[in-house]
């Protein structure tokens, strides 16, 4: 196996409220949703900076694809890391994550390591952090 990852699918409960945050509300490129002429295959995905997509699929399509059954959500069962170029572009980006709809969880703030980091959670408790690290300028 080749250490790459194309496709992120993140399980939500409201496909269109995930792809109004995601599109609208972030700005992230999408055809919108797809596949809803089919049972459970309605889904949508966004196309990210180096070859990346981020689907949105519901929980209940994602459990009956894989046989296992939805579960409550867990937020710290995983984070996505959004890093910028410098701790002003991290609070433009909290701002705007804050503005369409996301929570935010921690304020951008100085690191114990040296960096300038916060975390929101998008409407279905999936956790960003958005990072400036200073060491990979």
């Amino acid at each position: 196996m080749k250490p790459r990852i194309t496709v992120v699918t993140l399980g939500v409960d409201d496909l269109h409220r995930a792809v109004a945050f995601y599109r609208d509300g972030l700005g992230f490129p999408t055809e919108g949703i797809i596949g809803e002429e089919f049972e459970h295959g309605a889904v949508a995905f966004f196309d990210l900076e180096g070859g990346l997509r981020l689907a949105v699929w519901p929980r209940t399509s994602l459990a009956h694809d894989t046989g296992l059954e939805v579960r409550p959500a867990a937020p710290t069962d995983l984070s996505i890391g959004h890093n910028v170029a410098s701790k002003a572009e991290v609070d433009a980006t909290m701002a705007t994550a804050l503005a369409a709809g996301a929570r935010i969880i921690v304020p951008a703030h100085d690191t114990f390591w040296g960096g300038y980091a916060g975390y929101f959670a998008d409407p279905d408790e999936h956790l960003w952090e958005v990072v400036w690290n200073p060491a990979w300028e």
